[in-house]
């Protein structure tokens, strides 16, 4: 069995210089990642993850059903931001990520205006640099959204973030980031022509602090993740986003392409194409609320309800 072991969501600095310790004897095939070869499926997969309980789970999903599928995996979570784990893919310490796909691509090309889920994916099969490769995206994404209570949606009609201009002036509680990123205040106004918002800094990043001003009034719309437990505990609602303001963030494989095998990207494309942004608040949600389950139990759990453990 595979020994089980949050940073920032978007990187924008260059990939760190120094590596990790390599991995010995990895086998080798297509450099390309193209080759329909399935020599690699004797390669160890060694999966990381990310330093936040998400990332957490989805490195549990991808190694406990590529473990069933009759590979060697060895995991290796909790590394850090990008800045940690390009590198290690790059040398072979690690060989698959669970990534965002908009996360991913502007961290090579901070300038993207891919913004749709086809859009960034299709900007991502041709930036990611040689040696690795991206597989095919989920429909689940984790990624920022404008939101407000369930009883003021239907109070006011809110259905979309242009919807926003019924309740101007408004009170926006979020990230201090958001006063200046292209999907926050300024991408309201440019975007869906939302002037008059006043702006509460809360340090959190859309957890509790935010989500208790929103719930309290203290702000009328919040940045909130989209896969926080807290949408479904506390009656909250996510505004669409019809223009596309804030770029997707599908989940998806990432991997060093010498463990590419048709065999490895069948396992890991019917995991993609079964999860859902549902899936993982509720993941979320028996990890990181009152259950407290382990990542690896509520992984499994997972895979057997969709039918993809043996």
């Amino acid at each position: 069995m595979f020994a089980a072991h949050r940073g920032p969501r978007i990187t924008t600095a260059v990939i760190a210089a120094g590596a990790l310790v390599a991995l010995a004897g990895c086998a080798t095939s297509d450099p390309t990642g193209t080759s329909s070869n399935d020599s690699a499926a004797d390669t160890k997969i060694v999966v990381g993850s990310f330093a936040f309980p998400e990332s957490e789970i989805l490195g549990n999903i991808y190694a406990l059903a590529l473990e069933d599928a009759g590979y060697e995996v060895e995991t290796k979570f909790n590394l850090g931001p990008r800045q940690t784990t390009i590198p290690a893919l790059e040398d072979g310490s690690i060989s698959l990520m669970p990534e965002y796909n908009g996360n991913l691509l502007f961290f090579y090309d901070t300038e993207n205006t891919a913004r749709s889920t086809a859009e960034v994916d299709a900007a991502l099969e041709t930036i990611v640099p040689d040696g690795f490769q991206v597989l095919t995206s989920s429909p689940a994404e984790d990624k920022d959204a404008y939101v407000v209570t369930q009883e003021l949606a239907e109070k006011e009609g809110l259905v979309s973030i242009g919807d926003l201009k019924k309740i101007e002036p408004f009170s926006l509680g979020a990230s201090p980031q958001i006063a200046e990123l292209p999907y926050g205040i300024p991408g309201l106004k440019s975007v869906y022509g939302i002037n008059d918002v006043t702006f509460v800094p809360i340090e959190d990043f859309g957890g509790p602090d935010t989500v208790k001003a929103l719930v309290d009034n203290a702000v009328q719309v919040a940045d909130i993740f989209t896969t926080s437990p807290d949408l479904v505990a506390k009656k909250l609602l996510v505004l669409e986003d019809p223009e596309n303001l804030i770029a997707a963030q599908n989940v998806l494989p990432l991997l060093n392409s010498k463990i590419y095998s048709e065999k490895l990207a069948k396992v890991l494309d019917q995991i993609s194409a079964a999860l859902t942004t549902e899936d993982l608040i509720a993941l979320r949600d028996r990890v990181e609320g009152s259950e407290k389950a382990q990542a690896a139990v509520a992984a499994k759990d997972w895979l057997t309800e969709k039918g993809l453990l043996k």
